[in-house]
């Protein structure tokens, strides 16, 4: 869904802080950039092709025009989530091409697949936090060291490049509705026919439709979305056990869990719940 961020004419950036029970879950893109600090809340994110969970402390970067949600965990009682949304553009044409901002030049050239930190340092979540409280030229001058800071963390590409395209009108409708379905309904059974007709399409024409925009199959795409709910259940919840895990997740078969799991993932469901401390995003 193209979506208009809602600043003011005079206004060459915004910085909005979204709080409530869940964030907006809609598939959806926009002119702006967008810098986003998790503030609470946990969940799953799909930017582009790539998806994976998301934690209080993980900072987003996406570029203009890439397709993206946030769909909040059902466990999570409330979210918080700052961000601030501008264009290359938004100060002037040749702002980040004057000499004195040469050092933010980098920024520019990661932003297009959208990425995530590696890991969030304290000083540049500070910065997140002041922006709330800040004027106008408060929050440039944070505005400005966030993007320097950026350009030199450690990055988690996100998408790849077959997801640089812009979705307009019912294309990008149908996208939307494709994604947010299956992101709500992963956890059960859903056949090829249920998914084309919620796409107005039959079984064969959805096929070809996803494969073009995505580079992969419907159920490839719905298989790597149950395996990274694997993996961050086995990494959270120790008590309960691989079984009742592959079953929340969507898989009814555990032979077959196990054998996806291990070409996915490169190990066995125990051996990653051996190796991991309560993080799993590293193997999403």
């Amino acid at each position: 869904m193209p979506f208009k961020i809602p600043k003011s004419e005079k206004s060459s950036f915004l910085v909005q802080e979204d709080v409530g029970n869940a964030f907006y879950n809609k598939l959806h893109q926009h002119e702006e950039i967008q810098i986003s600090c998790i503030l609470k809340g946990e969940g799953t994110f799909l930017i582009g092709d790539g998806f994976g969970d998301f934690n209080p402390e993980d900072v987003f970067v996406l570029g203009n025009h890439l397709p993206h949600v946030f769909q909040s965990d059902p466990s999570s009682k409330e979210v918080q989530m700052i961000s601030v949304f501008f264009t290359k553009n938004s100060f002037g044409n040749s702002f980040f091409e004057l000499e004195e901002l040469q050092g933010l030049s980098p920024f520019f050239g990661h932003i297009g697949l959208g990425y995530k930190l590696k890991k969030s340092e304290p000083s540049l979540l500070q910065l997140f936090s002041l922006l709330k409280e800040q004027d106008k030229y408060g929050q440039l001058v944070s505005l400005l060291l966030i993007i320097k800071a950026l350009a030199a963390e450690e990055k988690e590409t996100l998408s790849s490049p077959v997801q640089l395209r812009n979705y307009e009108g019912e294309e990008g409708k149908r996208m939307g509705d494709i994604y947010s379905f299956t992101l709500q309904n992963y956890y059960r059974e859903i056949s090829l026919k249920e998914v084309a007709e919620l796409a107005s399409m039959t079984p064969t024409s959805f096929c070809r439709f996803f494969k073009q925009r995505t580079n992969k199959s419907y159920m490839h795409f719905l298989t790597e979305l149950r395996l990274g709910h694997v993996c961050k259940l086995l990494a959270k919840y120790r008590n309960l056990s691989i079984a009742e895990i592959a079953y929340r997740s969507g898989f009814n078969n555990l032979t077959h869990f196990n054998r996806q799991f291990k070409a996915a993932k490169g190990l066995t469901p125990t051996r990653f719940r051996k190796l991991t401390t309560g993080q799993a995003s590293a193997f999403i």
